[in-house]
């Protein structure tokens, strides 16, 4: 893995939406389907399920709200303003199993950022308030193991497109992901599915950012 640099997209920046949702990342400049708007790395902020911050009354609210949980059990927070992605359940980026995001349709400027977090391994039902239909209304535990087809094929999707669109984040990819990634793309073989974001531990997280998008 490269050294990191910014893990969200750089034409990204924070806004304020209403005092519901608080803040929102929001595109700057148009982000083609097939762009990698978020990648973890090496300066991520890691807390395992045994980290005594998680008991600590100060700290414990603020990790809950703006961490997610890996595949391990162990609860992400970003370093950077990628923490302040919200919830959309017609969201226009996506988790995939290679441990980036990737627009999952053509984003313009101005456009707010917004994440499924039905991968993000929640314990309990996450209640929403979305302005956008069609809404589930709430993100479930189990909603990984029930859309998770349907993610696959939107993701794959603009994975095929990840060589013909303006990549400032692929330097973050480490070099093992970026040969899987051009198999799948090139031959079609190696897909990593969103299954393989699914925490083995049962700690869990609640999510980057606000459950809402507007």
């Amino acid at each position: 893995m490269h050294a990191g640099g910014t893990v969200i997209h750089p034409s990204t920046e924070v806004r304020y939406i209403d005092e519901v949702v608080g803040l929102g990342v929001f595109a700057t400049g148009r982000l083609a389907k097939g762009t990698i708007t978020y990648v973890w790395d090496p300066l991520e902020i890691e807390i395992a399920p045994e980290d005594p911050r998680l008991q600590d009354p100060t700290f414990a609210p603020i990790i809950e709200r703006y961490s997610y949980i890996d595949p391990n059990g162990v609860r992400i927070v970003s370093w950077d303003h990628a923490k302040f992605v919200n919830h959309c359940c017609q969201a226009n980026t996506m988790s995939t199993g290679y441990g980036f995001e990737i627009a999952i349709r053509d984003i313009e400027a101005g456009e707010q950022i917004t994440d499924e977090y039905g991968m993000f391994n929640l314990p309990d039902a996450m209640e929403l308030c979305c302005s956008k239909g069609p809404c589930r209304k709430k993100v479930e535990a189990g909603d990984l193991d029930r859309y998770y087809a349907r993610w696959d094929a939107q993701i794959k999707s603009a994975l095929k497109l990840v060589e013909q669109v303006e990549q400032p984040l692929w330097p973050l990819v480490d070099v093992g992901t970026a040969t899987a990634v051009e198999q799948f793309v090139r031959w079609g073989k190696g897909y990593r599915s969103v299954r393989d974001l699914e925490a083995f531990s049962g700690a869990c997280a609640q999510g980057n950012g606000a459950a809402l998008s507007q």
